[in-house]
């Protein structure tokens, strides 16, 4: 019998060398709010483990503004709550048009129960031409609690 050992494939959160979009080149970045001690780019630049985290409760938003229409394959996500059992809505959608208009990509709904369930991470297989906007919005809490927006990173490619 022949036998080989594979390495299984973490599936918590994507690989920093998996050819992903380096936004510090490609995009402006606009956001809602952040804490100080948790900037968007900790959530957007490879490498980095903080993430990102709003300074107000409410819905957040996170806008990267291309400067080259981009072409998109696959867009990876992760959040992560520690703290406080909520269930959290988020909206990924993208513009051809410099953000006059929207095309959503997915809305999804997600029950956060420390410390059993912290992480969610979702990766969207898709086929998008000229994306000049591509923006995040999250609800933290769609009972209208006072818990704070977080996002551990956002990949593209």
């Amino acid at each position: 019998m022949r036998k080989r050992l594979i390495t299984p494939i973490s599936q918590d959160a994507p690989s920093l060398d998996e050819g992903w979009l380096d936004l510090d080149d490609a995009a402006v970045v606009e956001v809602t709010s952040e804490k100080k001690e948790y900037p968007v780019e900790s959530a957007l630049v490879s490498g980095e483990m903080r993430g990102w985290r709003a300074a107000d409760s409410g819905t957040q938003t996170i806008r990267l503004i291309f400067d080259e229409p981009q072409r998109l394959t696959r867009i990876a996500l992760v959040f992560e709550e520690t703290e406080t059992e909520r269930t959290q809505e988020f909206i990924l959608r993208w513009s051809p048009d410099g953000g006059r208009s929207f095309r959503e990509i997915v809305r999804q709904q997600w029950n956060f129960s420390p410390p059993k369930t912290i992480r969610e991470v979702e990766e969207c297989q898709v086929g998008l031409s000229g994306v000049t906007v591509l923006e995040l919005v999250i609800v933290p809490d769609i009972s209208r609690g006072a818990a704070r927006a977080s996002l551990k990173s956002l990949r593209l490619s």
